[in-house]
């Protein structure tokens, strides 16, 4: 093959790459604009709270939620990516158990480790960061912690917890890691995990869940790569957010019975200090997987172009530009939004 041929080649593959940027840019677009109707959504139906009551009411803006944040965006780019083609008859594959499922799973400990390690050294560089601005409340907007509100109504509570054990990672896995990360693994698995893991941090609508979820993103790409299924990362997703929902559980039991129950505050101490230990047993875990984890190569199917082109033409295509600004508007509260509706 000459260099002429060579160079076409290259061409073709920077140029199919660029739209498939252009593609994931325009999704996400989709998605912050899916949030935004959301909100007003949300916002009129409120009045009906009276008329349906709360419980109802409750329910409502989980349905609508579900509706318009995962199953139009993945609906799109089902349809953008050609998805419904593309995985005719292959979802089992997709979906296929590993052959080293249990030590596979046996990871949870250090993800999970990996990712709240992260979510603390996120709530120290916002305290500090406060601290240095002179206690700017813009500053303790943005990194406000995001926590799953309790409830006394046991029925909000059940649909929240089947919402983010059961709808969030199943949708969100098959979306990410299956769509997503499958139309960005011609051009380097490598990139597939960084992009996708990205996107996936910029899903969760505030700063700081940003680092958290995109380190989060990040090892569970590796996984879906190294195992070559989305099976395993979903059940590690379920169990990554089955330790928020439990302690939701207890929390709104807490409230349900007033804060006056022994029992229940016993179990709360219990379980909060537990779940302080696994954080830590986890960041151990993970330092002993760094060596392994070094020595594990990643396979790159395009290296005809480094890795910081294919990031910088990821970063640089419009739609993408057009998704960070609807990013930096969703992570900041929606004050852009607020600012041209002034």
């Amino acid at each position: 093959m000459d260099d002429d041929t060579i160079g076409d080649s290259q061409k073709l593959m920077i140029n199919s790459y660029k739209i498939v940027c252009a593609k994931l840019g325009f999704i996400m677009c989709v998605f912050y604009a899916c949030r935004i109707l959301n909100g007003f959504v949300a916002d009129m139906i409120s009045g009906w709270t009276d008329a349906v009551g709360k419980t109802a009411m409750y329910i409502m803006h989980v349905a609508l939620a579900v509706l318009l944040i995962y199953c139009v965006p993945i609906l799109i780019t089902s349809i953008t990516f050609k998805s419904f083609s593309f995985y005719k008859g292959k979802l089992r594959e997709l979906y296929k158990k590993p052959r080293r499922l249990s030590r596979t799973l046996g990871n949870f400990p250090a993800l999970y480790g990996l990712g709240y390690g992260t979510a603390f050294l996120t709530l120290v560089a916002s305290l500090l960061l406060l601290k240095v601005s002179g206690g700017h409340s813009i500053i303790e907007d943005l990194f406000k912690p995001t926590v799953l509100e309790s409830s006394s109504d046991i029925t909000s509570v059940v649909a929240m917890v089947f919402v983010v054990v059961v709808i969030a990672p199943i949708f969100e896995e098959f979306w990410v890691r299956g769509i997503i990360f499958d139309a960005l693994k011609p051009y380097g698995c490598g990139m597939a995990i960084i992009i996708s893991s990205v996107l996936f941090g910029l899903m969760h609508g505030s700063l700081y869940m940003l680092f958290y979820t995109t380190v989060i993103g990040f090892a569970l790409g590796y996984i879906r790569y190294a195992t070559d299924s989305v099976f395993v990362t979903t059940l590690l997703h379920t169990a990554i957010n089955a330790v928020a929902a439990g302690l939701l559980l207890i929390s709104s039991l807490a409230e349900i019975t007033g804060g006056e129950s022994s029992i229940v505050n016993t179990i709360m101490g219990i379980y909060i200090l537990a779940v302080l230990i696994l954080v830590l047993i986890g960041i151990i875990a993970f330092i002993k997987k760094i060596p392994r984890i070094r020595k594990y190569k990643i396979e790159n199917a395009w290296t005809g172009i480094s890795p910081g082109k294919k990031t910088a033409l990821f970063f640089l295509s419009i739609p993408v530009l057009f998704m960070l600004i609807l990013a930096i508007n969703e992570h900041a509260n929606n004050l852009l939004l607020d600012l041209i509706i002034r």
